[in-house]
């Protein structure tokens, strides 16, 4: 059992969301070497939800520079990894051509292949609009029928 100090969560609309999963949106930002202008303004206005400044967040990112995003191993929490991503993502109820492209970056690192992608974040945002929590839609994806190629 890992503890985890009461400041290791975020709150998000009433929901903690664990800090480790901004800083892996973070390192998924950094994968291909540079995290560009569209992702750092991606990465600032997730910040901004979590009532962080422009300079934790920079710190955050420097932070991270040294850190390449590593997957869990186990299917659950890669799983866990993307839902709480989309959650952010789609805090305002839209998900911009850039989000989708962190996302597909992070289900890549995660180990899902590039014609799964686009109906898996889809899946999860059906799954978040008709209120499914992440435990019931995990198993829903566990018989998800289009994983399997």
């Amino acid at each position: 059992m890992i503890k985890m100090n009461f400041t290791d969560f975020i709150a998000d609309n009433g929901r903690k969301i664990n800090r480790e999963n901004f800083i892996h949106l973070i390192q998924v930002a950094q994968a291909d070497g540079k995290v560009d202008s569209r992702e750092l303004a991606l990465l600032h206005r997730y910040g901004h939800r979590f009532s962080l400044t422009d300079t934790e967040i920079d710190k955050l990112i420097a932070s991270e520079q040294s850190h390449i995003y590593s997957a869990p191993y186990d299917l659950e929490e890669r799983f866990a990894h993307l839902y709480d991503a989309v959650s952010i993502m789609n805090t305002d109820s839209s998900i911009s051509d850039g989000e989708k492209q962190l996302f597909g970056k992070l289900a890549v690192a995660a180990s899902f292949t590039d014609d799964v992608i686009p109906r898996l974040l889809d899946f999860i945002l059906d799954g978040l609009r008709e209120g499914i929590d992440e435990h019931e839609l995990f198993e829903k994806l566990r018989k998800a029928k289009f994983l399997r190629n």
